[in-house]
């Protein structure tokens, strides 16, 4: 009976918590789009079914983290920095894995997926490492971070993978793009987050404070952005 209780006092949210309303609208949010993109793997052929369950695992596994990190939030008025980070380390590899699915068709290799993989990986760790562990050195852990984040910056918009894309052409090359603006421009919130939240030498230049309502929101729109696209582009393939 006490856990019940605990259970429920938890899941209690002001109507006044704005915050907490983030978390909860991004959680129904990933959850609608995840059941979207598993409904919808009956119409695509096997190429194009791995592109839009990864989609829908992506969503998926965010709106499970959405779930806690909502009760977190609810409880303890504290930015959920562990789930968010967790969240993000299952989440992220499988988009940059995207890139690498849509590319296959033109000679994508499994060493671009790889790399992509690992230097996302590097930019979460390393993000985390700065942002919860030691704090005392935020900044160069955020540096580090930041260079892998601008590797893969690089790799799709000037390296492999923007070469492999412009051989494709056609829906593959316009899809690719608008990918990369995401990672570009949608990504973005993620660094500048890191800043807010934490000291060194551009607080001074930046200030500080909670960017939680900006994170859940940015979340959104980049997962499930990721996957609308990808969906898009399975649905031209099919018809042609």
């Amino acid at each position: 009976m006490k856990t019940l209780f605990l259970t429920s006092e938890i899941a209690k949210l002001d109507p006044t918590d704005y915050v907490g309303f983030t978390f909860f609208v991004g959680c129904m949010a990933m959850m609608a789009a995840s059941a979207f993109f598993f409904l919808s793997l009956s119409q695509f052929d096997k190429k194009w079914r791995t592109s839009v369950l990864v989609s829908g695992l992506i969503t998926f596994i965010a709106a499970v983290h959405y779930f806690y990190m909502r009760d977190y939030w609810t409880s303890f008025q504290e930015s959920p920095t562990f789930f968010r980070y967790v969240d993000w380390v299952l989440t992220v590899p499988l988009m940059c894995v995207e890139f690498y699915l849509i590319l296959k068709v033109v000679g994508a290799t499994k060493t671009l997926l790889w790399k992509m993989i690992i230097f996302s990986l590097i930019m979460l760790v390393t993000g985390y490492f700065g942002e919860a562990v030691f704090p005392g050195q935020a900044a160069l852990w955020g540096f580090i971070s930041g260079l892998a984040y601008f590797y893969i910056v690089y790799e799709i918009w000037l390296g492999s993978a923007k070469k492999l894309a412009t051989t494709a052409g056609g829906d593959i090359l316009k899809s690719h793009k608008i990918l990369c603006w995401f990672v570009l421009v949608g990504w973005a919130i993620y660094p500048l987050g890191y800043m807010l939240g934490t000291d060194g030498w551009y607080t001074s230049i930046l200030g500080s404070g909670s960017v939680d309502v900006a994170y859940n929101i940015a979340d959104a729109i980049n997962k499930i952005g990721f996957g609308l696209v990808i969906y898009a582009l399975a649905v031209k393939s099919q018809k042609a």
